[in-house]
């Protein structure tokens, strides 16, 4: 019997030091992967003038993170609600295939660059470097490639980066929710400093004596 009690007495203070550090490590994992996905969230918001709700209807139909962008991007080039591009989209349509649907071609994805080469871009830069412009719209883009595009496309506008940094940095490894908060620091850290030098250098208003009557 004492040996029974003696067993219990260990699992219990086992669990009350075992459990609160899982526990909590859980908790700051789904906290800090919760922020970088919510801020992707509101920065497409931004870009494409739609309320937050409307991102998180979408992303309940099953549209991954990454493809946000796309829905709203579609969207708005062929003037049709976002519903519209996901009902298309959940029959198992490819990007390439909703964007010929509504008479767009693989022009409408292209943004200028300096020079890319290697992955994730290069592959599909080289599509439009070897066709001239006006055949373009005979260019069929994997899935993959049109998501790249479209995420360079709003990061780089939202965040006033030129489009070979971001590509640097997709190469590097990092998603586009990594890329979208590293930006949005960068930013914010851009402003403060900003505004911390135009408080330093401001002058101060000269206290000077009223003109006697």
């Amino acid at each position: 019997m004492r040996k029974m009690i003696l067993t219990l007495c260990a699992l219990l203070l086992v669990a009350l030091y075992w459990t609160p550090t899982v526990s909590a490590d859980v908790s700051v994992g789904v906290s800090i992967t919760d922020d970088g996905v919510k801020s992707f969230h509101l920065a497409i918001g931004d870009y494409y003038h739609v309320p937050e709700k409307e991102i998180l209807v979408v992303r309940e139909r099953h549209i991954p993170d990454n493809e946000l962008p796309v829905v709203f991007f579609l969207a708005a080039r062929a003037k049709v609600a976002p519903g519209v591009i996901i009902d298309l989209r959940l029959k198992n349509k490819s990007w390439m295939e909703i964007t010929r649907h509504f008479g767009l071609g693989a022009d409408v994805y292209y943004v200028p660059v300096k020079q890319v080469s290697g992955p994730p871009y290069g592959k599909a830069y080289g599509h439009f470097k070897n066709k001239n412009k006006k055949d373009w719209g005979t260019i069929r883009l994997a899935d993959a490639d049109i998501v790249n595009f479209v995420n360079l496309r709003f990061v780089s506008e939202h965040y006033g980066y030129s489009p070979d940094e971001v590509i640097k940095m997709r190469a590097g490894g990092k998603t586009f929710v990594n890329i979208n908060t590293e930006l949005k620091k960068n930013k914010a850290k851009k402003q403060k400093d900003a505004k911390s030098y135009s408080q330093k250098n401001k002058k101060p208003q000269s206290k000077g004596k009223g003109k006697r009557k």
